[in-house]
């Protein structure tokens, strides 16, 4: 008895919802993966490297969305075209993959990293124990100066504040 071959098409409808589900899980992976590789802490940015990673983060959503919804429609299409059992789970991780990778880059890991100071308190100059050769980052706006202690916003990172009424973000 000769085993029934598929017909020509639907052998051609599963590689190509095999390849497109593919290239979701590779760009799905670059969307989330370079901006996190560039903006690293600790680490130089070239002026072209992070214009690129702030672009992908800019379009990040949407293209995660089609990412998404293209790899769905992928895994429908190549479910009910291929019935070999291993292809099948394999496809299943592929989407699987891409939703997850889809969650996670919706979680900004530099905010889970670094705890912004919301409310600094501050003290008068001569109140201060800083030494004097200690570092800080100063802001004036007015008459109004605040001083951040760069030993204190190392960890932080990020200070929100308000100096004479203007919304400020001080960050070292």
């Amino acid at each position: 008895m000769i085993p029934e071959r598929k017909p020509t098409h639907v052998r051609r409808y599963a590689i190509a919802a095999a390849l497109v589900l593919a290239a979701a899980f590779a760009v799905s992976l670059f969307f989330l993966a370079y901006p996190l590789y560039v903006i690293r802490p600790f680490r130089h940015q070239g002026a072209g490297e992070l214009a690129v990673a702030l672009a992908v983060l800019r379009y990040r959503p949407l293209v995660m969305a089609l990412c998404v919804a293209l790899g769905i429609v992928a895994f429908i299409v190549y479910w009910r075209s291929e019935a070999d059992r291993r292809r099948r789970i394999a496809a299943w991780a592929g989407i699987v993959g891409v939703c997850l990778l889809a969650a996670v880059s919706r979680i900004n890991i530099y905010e889970m990293m670094f705890h912004p100071i919301g409310h600094p308190e501050f003290q008068t100059a001569g109140e201060t124990r800083l030494d004097g050769g200690e570092m800080v980052t100063a802001v004036q706006i007015g008459p109004v100066a605040r001083a951040y202690p760069v030993r204190i916003t190392s960890y932080h990172h990020i200070v929100n504040d308000v100096v004479n009424g203007v919304p400020i973000v001080a960050t070292y």
